[in-house]
């Protein structure tokens, strides 16, 4: 009997357990639907954030600040034995940079600038000839607190199966390009900064692909660095609301206008056979259209020498003929593999360049005023000085290497020949384009982060020892080389009145921010 009622409590029981479980186990099945349904709610409402998210970065203006403050000790020596120094020239350099992207394949970059020095306005400083505000070099050279544009420009990157694209139009990224962007601690952009280094407008198609080679690509470039055009209402006058009516001579709105420059324009392209990421080649030919220079209209005639010199006070712009351009550029980014962190963390890089003169074939015609000057026919041109063509060639190389403090340190060198003629007129360096030098450039230069890669400093110094003037130049008299080394040329120079600059020193400290 007490065996049975056991039986029968232990039945009871566990049918009480059962009946709970059962009771639980349903509570714990909709407890897990209800947490399912959530967890399916926020998947998709993180699916929408993302959306949103996305389409909200794609739908903003992106900004990005550079801003620099340095320091110039600069020092010029004439072959006179004539010293020009300003020991602390302050200035302030301002990038705005900005981007939009409304998809993987299109995007906006653009760029604003300002670069002055400490305290002085642009128009109280004064101007040289007015060539410190040319479009090739006016960002680069110290103006005023005007804010003006540097960059503008879409890019489109489509692909076609191994094949990658892109389509690029407006003020192209045309400074600081490839190699010269090393000492200037910035991304390469798009020119060989051995041959081009100066602002432009224009245009670029390229085609790349790595399956050949890696690194394989060819890059058409088109640019127009003047346009022959005359001003809107270009002193005309107006009857009414009617057409013009005036002087015959004078051309209407934006006109071509055939007594000024020619329209510049340049075309070339950049070919890149091979980049492994570590190894790469660069190549690049050019060619300018209608380059300008300045040209004497009267020259002086040394009576005790003999020798015709071009009266400096003369000088004006005229169009001067065609300057081809070529480069090819080696880089190893990392020596070795795997040999050491400082071998794996250092640059080197070597490069060669070459430039030639096509002048306009066109013979001066030259006028004996009969005091001892001739006058020149002003639609005679030469190039560089010369009725001929002339070539010149240079050859750079630099190396970067880490330092002990995270920074790292480089040194470069570069010479160039008697007729040698770059476009780098917007080089960074305030004495003059180190890499235009008819003669020989060194530098070194030691940059080191502050705080993270948003603060910074370097410290650079350039020498530059000229063997021929004419360095830094355009396309005309004005870059006609004279032999510094030639005791009566120099002679013939200082009898006009000239003293040309031998050695140019720029000795740099900066402090940059980047965010």
């Amino acid at each position: 009997m007490k065996k049975w009622i056991s039986l029968s409590a232990v039945a009871a029981v566990a049918t009480v357990g059962l009946s709970a479980n059962t009771e639980y186990q349903a509570q714990i099945d909709a407890l897990n639907a209800k947490i399912k349904k959530l967890e399916q709610s926020l998947e998709r409402q993180g699916e929408t954030l993302t959306e949103v998210k996305t389409h909200g970065a794609k739908d903003n203006l992106k900004f990005d600040v550079d801003f620099r403050t340095a320091v110039d000790y600069l020092e010029y020596e004439t072959v006179g034995g004539k010293k020009y120094i300003n020991n602390n020239l302050l200035t302030n350099r301002l990038w705005l940079g900005m981007k939009y992207a409304p998809s993987d394949t299109m995007s906006f970059n653009g760029q604003l600038a300002m670069h002055k020095a400490f305290g002085a306005s642009y128009g109280q400083r004064g101007t040289g000839m007015g060539f410190d505000t040319f479009d090739w070099v006016i960002n680069e050279n110290l103006t005023d607190e005007t804010i003006r544009l540097r960059e503008a420009y879409w890019i489109w990157k489509p692909s076609y199966g191994d094949y990658d694209f892109s389509v690029s139009v407006g003020r192209r990224p045309s400074t600081n390009g490839y190699l010269a962007n090393l000492r200037e601690d910035d991304q390469s952009k798009s020119p060989l900064g051995h041959v081009i280094n100066m602002e432009f407008d224009g245009a670029s198609a390229s085609i790349k692909n790595d399956q050949f080679l890696p690194g394989l690509a060819f890059k058409l470039c088109l640019g127009r660095g003047l346009t022959n055009a005359v001003g809107w209402s270009n002193q005309a006058t107006y009857m009414g609301s009617g057409g013009m009516v005036g002087n015959p001579m004078i051309p209407g709105n934006y006109a071509k206008d055939e007594s000024s420059l020619e329209t510049v324009d340049m075309a070339g392209f950049i070919f890149s056979p091979y980049n492994d990421g570590q190894y790469a080649i660069e190549t690049t030919y050019y060619r300018g259209f209608n380059v300008p220079g300045m040209f004497a209209s009267r020259i002086m005639m040394d009576p005790q020498s003999g020798m015709a010199m071009p009266d400096m006070n003369s000088m004006q712009m005229m169009s001067a003929g065609d300057m081809d351009g070529a480069a090819v550029s080696f880089k190893a980014d990392g020596i070795g593999d795997g040999i050491s962190d400082f071998l794996d963390e250092t640059v080197f890089f070597a490069s060669f360049a070459w430039s030639r003169s096509n002048p306009d074939d066109i013979t001066r015609a030259i006028h004996n005023m009969g005091d001892g000057s001739f006058m020149m026919n002003n639609t005679a041109k030469s190039m560089l000085g010369s009725e001929d063509s002339e070539a010149g060639t240079s050859v750079w190389v630099g190396l970067q290497v880490p330092n002990m403090l995270g920074g790292k340190f480089g040194l470069e060198y570069n010479q160039g020949s008697e007729y040698w003629r770059p476009f780098t007129y917007g080089e960074d360096t305030l004495v003059g384009s180190k890499l235009a030098t008819r003669g020989q450039a060194y530098e070194a230069y030691f940059t080191q982060p502050l705080m993270g890669d948003y603060f910074s400093m370097q410290v650079r110094y350039t020498y530059i020892n000229y063997d021929y003037t004419g360095s830094n130049g355009f396309f005309g008299d004005g870059g006609a080389p004279t032999d510094l080394g030639d005791e009566m040329a120099v002679a013939g120079m200082a009898m006009m009145g000239m003293d040309p600059v031998e050695t140019a020193q720029d000795l740099r400290v900066y402090l940059r921010y980047r965010y």
